[in-house]
């Protein structure tokens, strides 16, 4: 009975203590701190990750004539010669700085820092941005290599190629705007009559320069797409001049491969670049369309916009795939890199009439 009576008393003083703790306040205090982090956390994740897929789609097309007649107030008769290049190149960089996420190249927090796919576009889309800007401003504003210089292209031709990820002190985004400040400037100066200091002048030389620079890129960019799966290239930098030198000594024979985890990097910048020419080039065949037609190179041009539109095509993959040649993988970097190709030998042809007499 006494034994009885003793496991009573020691179940009913654990029964107690069990309610004294399920009561306690500093212990639903620590349990209420640990649920509201997960809660937390949890959450945190899920807008992370939602607002990640939501940034890395990428911008759209735009029709160039529209933006252009909306910068100017909507008058036709103001879409003097420059117009639909300048408003183009303001449109631009106005899509890389206001897109969902802004711009996300120097982002340090989540989930910008961890995107790599649009920075990479990113940087493409800037990098046309340059060259039309520095363009503009050496040999589309100007008569004759003696002329001057316009004052807000000159201010606008360095902000472009200020450091691309700067977070702060100054930020990246702070300078471009200062950029396309200037090109406001610019593009109002161009349709006020009264301003002739703001001058565009659509020639066919002016138009062989820019195209000239465009080439470059594009046969860069096809060459480093063609990377991805690796090529083994003979050094043909001296070929066809027998009396060229170079600073250094290179091997005959050179393996070029780019490394898996950047492949994905390249095909978004070539994505990004040639989204950015293909407005680019749609707004030079209106201002230059007299000069194009001229030369009997209108349809050339189309044809080279219609090559970059297809680079443009939906990505139906969720990855990048790098398979082989002929294998039973596709390869996006190869095909890209056929598009740019074709483009490319469109725009070298183009050069070439536009060259002629």
């Amino acid at each position: 009975m006494d034994l009885n009576l003793s496991g009573l008393r020691a179940a009913t003083s654990r029964r107690a203590k069990n309610l004294m703790e399920l009561y306690d306040p500093r212990i639903w205090r620590e349990k209420g701190i640990w649920w509201t982090s997960g809660v937390f956390l949890v959450t945190y994740l899920l807008v992370v990750l939602v607002l990640g897929i939501i940034w890395s789609r990428s911008p759209g097309e735009f029709d160039v004539r529209e933006n252009a007649l909306e910068m100017v107030g909507g008058e036709e008769s103001l879409l003097v010669p420059g117009t639909l290049t300048t408003a183009t190149a303001i449109r631009i960089v106005e899509t890389l700085l206001d897109k969902p996420g802004g711009y996300l190249t120097n982002d340090v927090m989540p989930p910008g820092v961890y995107l790599d796919n649009i920075p990479s576009w990113e940087f493409g889309a800037l990098t046309e941005v340059r060259d039309l800007a520095d363009s503009l401003r050496n040999h589309l504003s100007r008569a004759q290599s003696q002329s001057i210089e316009d004052v807000d292209l000159q201010v606008a031709q360095p902000q472009f190629n200020y450091n691309s990820n700067s977070w702060i002190l100054p930020s990246s985004e702070s300078e471009y705007r200062k950029g396309v400040d200037a090109l406001y400037r610019y593009l109002e100066r161009l349709s006020d009559e009264r301003a002739q200091d703001g001058q565009f002048f659509a020639r066919a030389d002016n138009l062989t320069m820019y195209l000239g620079l465009v080439e470059k890129r594009l046969g860069s960019l096809a060459q480093r797409l063609s990377y991805a799966v690796g090529q083994r290239q003979l050094n043909t930098d001296l070929a066809g001049d027998p009396s060229a030198r170079q600073s250094t000594a290179a091997p005959e024979e050179r393996v070029q491969k780019t490394p898996w985890n950047q492949i994905d990097d390249v095909f978004f910048e070539a994505r990004g670049y040639t989204w950015a020419l293909l407005h680019t080039l749609q707004a030079i065949e209106g201002d230059f369309k007299s000069v194009l037609e001229n030369k009997n190179a209108l349809v050339s041009l189309r044809q080279i916009i219609r090559k970059l539109e297809e680079t443009q095509s939906p990505i139906w993959s969720p990855l990048i795939l790098n398979g082989t040649g002929f294998g039973p993988m596709a390869n996006h970097s190869l095909v890209m890199a056929s598009y740019i190709s074709r483009a490319n030998a469109a725009i070298i042809e183009l050069r070439a009439l536009l060259e002629m007499g």
